[in-house]
């Protein structure tokens, strides 16, 4: 596993194939960052489908109201959290592979609890999504995750941790 230098902003999340670390930015998006904990600390990802996995294009995932098992799959996607809606956190940073980006509705203040992790340089994203984190080990695991909108057999976040509570 990678070496991590901040464990309260690094997020650890296991897939089936293994685990992926993703170190956050809170320098870059705060409120972005400190959601992502709050949902992990309080086990929200946990067992949460990857809904929509887009090949050359990115994961996305999050949805901790329909994406769950046992939710209901056909509105995977379409939920959050119970928390507020986030106002948008835009940055220089590139959607470059492997960076976590905040999905949204077509309101740029409307990300939740949903994101995506690109799996290729995504440049037509920068300065329109939230970028607030990026994996620094287990990308190879990423790039198994099923494909499909939504997948037939989709995978999903086993468990989704700070490094610091791990």
């Amino acid at each position: 596993m990678a070496d991590i230098k901040d464990p309260e902003n690094t997020i650890i999340i296991e897939l089936k194939d293994g685990p992926v670390v993703i170190e956050l930015l809170p320098d870059v998006a705060p409120k972005h960052a400190a959601r992502m904990k709050e949902l992990a600390r309080a086990g929200k990802y946990d067992g949460v489908a990857f809904h929509r996995v887009i090949e050359g294009f990115m994961a996305q995932t999050g949805d901790v109201e329909h994406g769950r098992e046992g939710g209901d799959a056909r509105r995977a996607g379409t939920g959050g959290s119970d928390l507020p809606d986030l106002p948008a956190e835009f940055s220089k940073l590139p959607h470059a592979r492997g960076t976590l980006g905040a999905a949204r509705s077509q309101n740029p203040n409307s990300a939740n609890s949903q994101f995506f992790i690109n799996f290729k340089d995504n440049d037509f994203l920068n300065g329109q999504y939230t970028v607030y984190g990026r994996v620094i080990s287990g990308m190879e695991f990423v790039d198994k995750i099923a494909r499909g909108e939504p997948p037939a057999n989709p995978d999903r976040m086993i468990s989704v941790k700070v490094a610091a509570d791990a």
